[in-house]
């Protein structure tokens, strides 16, 4: 069987995975980072035989998942990222503000299903939908992360938290999220302007 792009990224996950389950710096925070993105690949893994999205959406999904076992491993305020802070004069660590644009990029893959599966013919839906599903997603994550952090020992909440000190780091999150899902649709109406005959 030939491997395509879908198969590839599934392996180089799973090689990742592997490798990051290996002492992570915090064993409860690295399950409550990495049970939402192992949901998300066996998701794709199980509806693959059903619809296959475009090799442009399975990288911009790939992102996330694996930039965030990246930040389940150290925890996302202790991923190796001094160049990028010290580049940048950050005061903290932005590591999650990246993590957290790329969740956007799903927006890609809903209005691709929207237009494949003939869901809508308003193009008005095709474009905004997938941006508000994204916000929604996001301030229900924000949600779940308080909701962790209140219920779990101190040090392990703080950490999945990741606020580093930021009052507004909710907020700034699920912006992140939102400016990452407007982004992606834009590559996606760049691509139906010049698909079109």
């Amino acid at each position: 069987m030939k491997l395509k792009l879908p198969h590839i990224l599934l392996i180089l996950y799973i090689i990742l995975f592997t490798v990051l389950a290996i002492h992570p710096y915090d064993r409860e925070v690295w399950i409550a980072e990495n049970l939402p993105i192992v949901g998300i690949v066996i998701i794709l893994v199980f509806t693959y035989r059903y619809y296959q999205f475009s090799n442009t959406s399975y990288i911009l999904m790939s992102f996330l998942i694996f930039l965030h076992t990246i930040g389940g491993h150290y925890t996302f305020e202790r991923v190796p990222f001094d160049f990028i802070t010290n580049l940048f004069h950050f005061q903290r660590n932005n590591y999650d503000r990246i993590a957290h644009f790329t969740v956007g990029f799903y927006a890609y893959a809903i209005a691709e299903l929207l237009k494949n599966k003939k869901l809508t013919n308003s193009k008005f839906i095709l474009y905004t939908y997938p941006i508000l599903f994204i916000f929604t997603v996001a301030a229900v994550y924000e949600i779940i992360e308080w909701l962790f952090a209140i219920s779990s020992n101190p040090t392990a909440g703080a950490s999945f938290l990741g606020s580093q000190g930021d009052i507004w780091d909710a907020q700034k999150d699920m912006l992140a999220d939102g400016l990452g899902s407007i982004f992606s649709i834009l590559l996606f109406w760049i691509k139906e302007k010049t698909n079109k005959p």
